[in-house]
């Protein structure tokens, strides 16, 4: 007999107990907050948070419509300024932290969170608050995407970023102002300051792009920084570090959502995939009906960590140190594995003078476009002369 064959006041117990539950669950969970942080800006409730955040999935829906029939904008010192600031906020986010732990003494390997008003741990704190509101600034990115009319940038792994990480991080700073949330935070600022170096440099124009080859290694650093997410919480894990599990479990799970979320977008940005002569698309000479072999390989080995972690949370009965043994063995063959890709799929070509190209750009600095440009402009003055002649 289920809920709707009862009874109607039956029904309404289960629903009045379970809403009861939700109330008591509500209420312990602020209990434990953070008070440290109860009174900063955007702390005391998470709807401002929430609010932003619907905000900007509305423009993120509304505003290529709005900007369909109009002139893209043309921003070139707003992102100049807007990138080189956020460099300098990035720089300050990884400086307070790196401070702050080392004189807190912070262990890298595990570190419960002090909610004490020591000097450091606020610190620690206060930069961990500025890290969050940056999440929040960072939604300036999309922003700018859509009035510059480049909505291919705004992809699902782009919205799904930013969305989450300002969202998340507000639940990060009310329960976990410091400890083990220390160190993703530092390494992710640390990477920003790179990222946002990079992008403020692009919008100085074309002229810079030739100098910019490593764009590249900037997705790679940041495939680097979400298998060390993985392998740092799973230490703590292992360690059973006093942090909240819940928390690592689910900072595991999101890691590894982006891992596959990144790795398709370097699959499609840097393989893109060449028609063969039956007409289907072929990448590197191999068909691209499906994923080859060593995308294979890679999502399984992924598979296995996901797999192998799930035992360890559902407390398996199954010897715990070939469970972390394993983890590790899979995580060292996507390092090996994404090197062979990189190696394999994205070998620079030789060019006729037997220079390494990269990207259509040849060794001694030309590219292809440029030198086109450069016998055009030469047959233009032949053809002015004979006029003139």
């Amino acid at each position: 007999m289920g809920i709707l064959d009862s009874e109607p006041g039956s029904v309404l117990n289960v629903v009045s107990t379970a809403l009861n539950d939700t109330v008591e669950f509500y209420r312990w969970t602020w209990s434990i907050a953070d008070k440290r942080v109860e009174n900063w800006p955007l702390m005391q409730s998470p709807w401002p948070t929430i609010s932003i955040s619907t905000l900007y999935l509305l423009f993120v829906w509304l505003g290529p419509k709005w900007m369909k029939d109009r002139e893209p904008f043309q921003m070139r010192l707003v992102l100049i300024i807007y990138n080189f600031g956020m460099v300098l906020l990035n720089l300050f986010i990884f400086r307070e932290l790196f401070m702050g732990s080392y004189n807190a003494g912070y262990s890298y390997i595990c570190q419960s969170v002090d909610y004490s008003n020591n000097v450091h741990e606020v610190r620690i704190a206060a930069a961990l608050w500025w890290y969050f509101v940056s999440k929040g600034v960072e939604y300036l990115d999309t922003v700018f995407f859509i009035l510059r009319k480049k909505n291919n940038q705004v992809s699902f792994l782009h919205v799904y970023h930013h969305c989450t990480m300002f969202t998340l991080w507000w639940i990060g700073i009310k329960w976990v102002a410091g400890g083990q949330a220390f160190f993703g935070a530092q390494m992710n600022s640390f990477i920003h300051v790179i990222m946002y170096s990079y992008y403020g440099l692009t919008a100085f124009g074309p002229w810079i792009q030739k100098y910019l080859w490593w764009k590249r290694y900037l997705t790679m650093l940041q495939l680097v920084q979400f298998h060390v997410t993985i392998g740092h919480t799973a230490l703590s894990l292992y360690t059973d570090c006093p942090f909240p599990k819940w928390m690592h479990w689910a900072l595991i799970a999101y890691a590894i959502s982006f891992i596959f979320l990144f790795l398709n977008f370097y699959v499609r940005t840097y393989n893109e995939p060449k028609k063969s002569k039956t007409g289907k698309t072929a990448m590197n000479g191999i068909s691209a009906n499906g994923v080859n072999k060593s995308e294979k390989q890679l999502v399984q080995f992924h598979v296995t960590i996901g797999h192998t972690a799930l035992s360890l949370y559902t407390d398996c009965p199954f010897p715990k140190w070939m469970h972390w043994a394993l983890i590790a063995y899979a995580i060292s063959f996507i390092f090996l594995f994404l090197n062979f890709y990189v190696r394999t799929y994205n070998e620079p070509k030789k060019s006729k003078t037997g220079k390494t190209a990269m990207n259509g750009i040849s060794a001694n600095g030309v590219n292809k476009s440029e030198k086109q440009l450069v016998i055009e402009n030469g047959k233009k003055q032949k053809n002015g002369k004979a006029k003139g002649e």
